[in-house]
C-alpha cells in the first residue's frame, strides 16, 4: 500500500463531495467527537444541531476540526481533516439570508437533520424552534490518500 499527501484542491474536492463528517471539539482538555451532516461552500462548512454538549463546548472553545473520509475497495481510502473556527448563525447576530442559505444547502442532503437533531431521550415540545445552524470557517485542510499501487 502507498500513502501520499493530498493537495489542497484534492482535499477541497473530497470535502465538497461528501455529506457526513466527524466533528471534534474540546473543552478543558477533554476532546469530544460526533458525526454530523454538513455542506461545504467556499471556505465555510455549514452544519445543524440541536442544543447540547457539542454546541456548548464550541461556544466556549470555537477551535474545531472535521474529519471526512471515503473508502474504496481493498485498502484504498482518502481522509481529510478540516481545521477551523465555530461560528453560530444566531437569529440575532446573523443576517437572515445566511441562516436561510445554510438551511437551503443542508436540505439538499438526505436525512440532513438526523445526526444533529435526534437525541437518545425524549425532548420537550417547545413553541420555539431550538435548532442551531452554524458554520465552521475553514482555516486549513490536509489529507492523505492510500492506494494499492502507485498513482
Amino acid at each position: 500500500m502507498y500513502v501520499r499527501e493530498m493537495s489542497y484542491p484534492e482535499c477541497h474536492s473530497l470535502v465538497a463531495g461528501g455529506d457526513l463528517a466527524r466533528l471534534a471539539c474540546c473543552k478543558d482538555g477533554q476532546p469530544y467527537i460526533v458525526p454530523i451532516t454538513y455542506a461545504l461552500e467556499g471556505q465555510c462548512v455549514y452544519c445543524f444541531s440541536m442544543p447540547g454538549q457539542k454546541v456548548e463546548w464550541m461556544r466556549d472553545n470555537p477551535k474545531v476540526c472535521l474529519q471526512v473520509d471515503t473508502f474504496y475497495s481493498g485498502r484504498q481510502w482518502k481522509s481529510v481533516v478540516v481545521s477551523g473556527r465555530f461560528r453560530e448563525l444566531s437569529h440575532e447576530q446573523t443576517p437572515r439570508s445566511e441562516w436561510i442559505h445554510a438551511w437551503s444547502l443542508l436540505e439538499r442532503k438526505t436525512n440532513w437533520w438526523e445526526p444533529g437533531g435526534l437525541k437518545p431521550e425524549p425532548q420537550e415540545i417547545s413553541p420555539e424552534s431550538p435548532h442551531i445552524f452554524f458554520c465552521v470557517d475553514v482555516e486549513g485542510m490536509t489529507g492523505r490518500a492510500a492506494f494499492d499501487e502507485k498513482s
